[in-house]
């Protein structure tokens, strides 16, 4: 059952908790009090600002676990925060290790302060949760996909518009790559988890797969350096940092270009042209 006036103290308390600069907006110079407006923690929930304040204010309907999963997201809980959040709002609080979604609050705290680099927040099996603005403007909007297309390696085998983003010389890296830590998540998490389903799908629907899973290698990686195509600027060699969640199995991947490179200059122009030349990719079925 609901617990509405106890929902709405800790959204109250939580809200005045937060300041702008904790959750990546601008302070601006008039504002007079400390913490966040109801209309900003609306925006960050991706919820209707009306739809918020119902529920500080003890109205409205019964909150859906979709909708305190992105409050709680919005306000940077922590997962006890959350687990606390769901409670009181009368759900089950999600399970959490390897599967959860949310993204602890020190990762996005680091994520929100990189306006001006392409990053992306994955799980440990490629499904992106999180994409800064560049991010978008470099590879497109990875966040939209669903089911198992949701994961990168599940796309690169049986999505050709995947590759297009990738320089055509690292195609054959990318694809031991994929299936080398897929192999790795498949031996930790078990055969009835997540990844090996995604394992027997590909299985059956890439050949390719099926001849690189053969070879049963396990920790390629990457030289830290990726080379994308990007389809106004061409070229770019970017170099990819990562920083582990090692309780959500989240990483947090940045791209930066050495300065005074043609790569460096091309990040600064990406700048300008925006989201809007984001490759556009399909999601195919399951």
């Amino acid at each position: 059952m609901i617990d509405r006036a106890g929902l709405a103290e800790f959204l109250r308390r939580r809200r005045a908790s937060l300041q702008p600069e904790d959750v990546g907006l601008p302070r601006g110079q008039l504002r007079r009090t400390d913490g966040l407006r109801r209309e900003e923690v609306a925006t960050l929930c991706h919820i209707s600002a009306d739809y918020y304040s119902r529920l500080e204010r003890e109205r409205g309907p019964h909150p859906s676990e979709q909708m305190i999963a992105s409050i709680a997201q919005g306000l940077h809980l922590s997962l006890d925060e959350r687990d606390h959040l769901f409670r009181l709002a009368g759900h089950q609080p999600p399970t959490r290790g390897s599967t959860s979604e949310h993204v602890s609050p020190g990762l996005l705290r680091i994520f929100d302060r990189l306006t001006d680099t392409p990053a992306e927040i994955v799980t440990e099996l490629g499904e992106t949760l999180r994409q800064t603005p560049l991010g978008v403007a470099l590879t497109g909007d990875l966040t939209r996909f669903t089911g198992p297309a949701r994961s990168i390696g599940y796309r690169w085998f049986t999505d050709p518009a995947c590759r297009a983003l990738y320089h055509p010389d690292e195609h054959a890296l990318h694809s031991r790559v994929f299936a080398s830590g897929l192999r790795t998540t498949v031996t930790l998490r078990g055969p009835d988890s997540w990844a090996a389903h995604l394992q027997r799908l590909l299985f059956a629907r890439s050949e390719e797969f099926r001849t690189v899973w053969s070879e049963h290698e396990v920790g390629v990686r990457y030289n830290h350096v990726k080379r994308f195509i990007h389809p106004e600027l061409g070229s770019l060699e970017l170099t990819c940092q990562a920083l582990l969640d090692p309780e959500q199995s989240h990483s947090l991947l940045v791209y930066t270009a050495v300065p005074g490179s043609e790569s460096y200059e091309k990040l600064q122009l990406l700048s300008v042209i925006g989201a809007q030349y984001g490759i556009p990719q399909h999601a195919p079925d399951a």
